[in-house]
């Protein structure tokens, strides 16, 4: 029999603003693009080769883990059960592992107790929104141009942003005490700034050391905290990378959020944040932060896959906590990458050529980005008919601005899911491109 009742519609004017705002739809537009046109060479996922990916490993980590807990950690057999298939700690099961890690990679000395392991970074930057957004005078800056996972967040949970534009290094930390006054003299409250210092997603920057120093005294000057997000620091060219703000921060001024989507795999979705910040409550009594992005935690994820947790402990086991070692093959891959794409620009289009064009792009030491302008409005338009006819897919840089304050004339190259060869046919494309639409 027949359902005569008329179906259920929920009206769009009832459901959160959010899910109306432009930035709920830019990336939909690429992934349909790309789902259109899968013989087109794609410059647009922000994503890890998977070549570099061995299936038959995470048996071996899992048995690392688990003999870990057996004979490091003195578990029973029924306890490690537990640990594997059950429930776990809210914080997570591997957060000592962790900050062994930290300690050798980034010379970051992270008490345990203070780490949150989580489902991914994206799950660290909402715990750490919701704790620290408390009043509708609070705002959130960010970089301009700016990672969308952070602001789409900062979307879904009312959260007013600010932009503070970049200099040509990064972070400028001159434009941010400005913004910071600019701020309270309109009746505001920064809170936190959100910065990804080295190889920025989507620009490719990389904060000078100096720079990163007169980043967090404007912090401690400003009573700021740094929300610092630290995906790409192991693919560098020298192998050894820039200090992080948090080695740097003496004064418990940086949240670090982490992630081994990179540096491990991003399948296992597994993150991190280190919140060493103290919290006085109304009785008198301390807690850390960390405690505090618990009690969310447990009412939106509950806790991190203990499975992906137990992969994650197990390659940080196998490698001797030392993953920027273990990552070397990887980062050698992606410079590969970035030398044959900017070699391929730099022969297809010479320099006085395309100065004369009014094209140009920036050259960075490392990461998974580069950023290219154009003399022509790189819009959706543009990135329809250069997948159309000319086989090639890139990122419109206006995604990763404000509606209409920005990016309008660059795209995004993304380096790190092509091979060389790839990337070579991928660039002679999109000159094929930009010979019809530029020169």
């Amino acid at each position: 029999m027949t359902d005569a009742s008329p179906t259920t519609v929920l009206s769009a004017e009832r459901l959160h603003g959010s899910l109306g705002d432009p930035l709920m739809e830019v990336m939909n537009f690429l992934n349909e693009v790309t789902s259109r046109y899968p013989d087109a060479i794609s410059f647009g996922p922000g994503r890890p080769y998977e070549g570099l990916f061995e299936v038959d490993r995470i048996g071996d980590y899992l048995d690392a883990y688990r003999r870990y807990l057996a004979e490091e950690a003195g578990h029973t057999p029924d306890e490690i059960r537990t640990l594997l298939f059950q429930y776990g700690r809210t914080n997570g099961q591997i957060h000592e592992l962790v900050a062994r890690a930290l300690r050798n990679d980034e010379g970051i000395e992270a008490d345990p107790r203070s780490l949150v392991v989580t489902v991914g970074c994206q799950e660290g930057m909402f715990l750490v929104l919701r704790a620290l957004f408390a009043d509708p005078a609070d705002v959130l800056l960010v970089s301009s141009p700016c990672y969308v996972g952070i602001t789409g967040a900062a979307r879904l949970l009312d959260i007013e942003t600010v932009h503070v534009p970049e200099g040509e290094r990064g972070a400028d930390p001159d434009a941010l005490r400005e913004t910071v006054a600019a701020l309270r003299a309109a009746g505001k409250r920064p809170r936190a700034f959100y910065v990804v210092p080295d190889f920025s997603n989507p620009t490719g920057s990389c904060l000078p050391t100096a720079d990163r120093r007169r980043l967090l005294e404007v912090a401690e000057e400003a009573d700021l905290l740094l929300l610092e997000d630290n995906p790409y620091g192991f693919f560098t060219r020298t192998g050894t990378g820039l200090p992080t703000l948090k080695a740097l921060d003496t004064r418990r001024r940086v949240i670090y959020l982490g992630s081994f989507a990179k540096t491990c795999f991003p399948g296992a979705r597994v993150g991190y944040v280190i919140a060493d910040q103290h919290v006085q409550a109304a009785d008198g009594g301390r807690t850390l932060l960390a405690d505090e992005l618990s009690k969310i935690k447990g009412m939106v994820t509950v806790n991190t896959p203990a499975l992906s947790q137990a992969v994650i402990g197990g390659m940080l086991l196998t490698h001797d906590f030392r993953l920027r070692e273990a990552n070397k093959p990887a980062a050698d891959f992606y410079q590969e990458n970035l030398a044959v794409l900017l070699d391929r620009l730099d022969t297809l289009l010479p320099r006085e050529r395309r100065e004369a064009a009014g094209i140009s792009w920036n050259v960075p030491e490392g990461g998974f980005f580069l950023t290219l302008a154009l003399p022509v409005a790189a819009d959706n338009d543009l990135l329809e008919a250069s997948a159309r006819e000319h086989g090639v897919i890139w990122t419109p840089m206006n995604y990763f601005y404000p509606p209409g304050d920005g990016g309008r004339h660059q795209i995004r190259l993304s380096l790190s899911y092509l091979t060389p060869a790839q990337i070579a046919e991928g660039a002679r494309r999109l000159v094929e491109l930009l010979e019809r639409s530029c020169l």
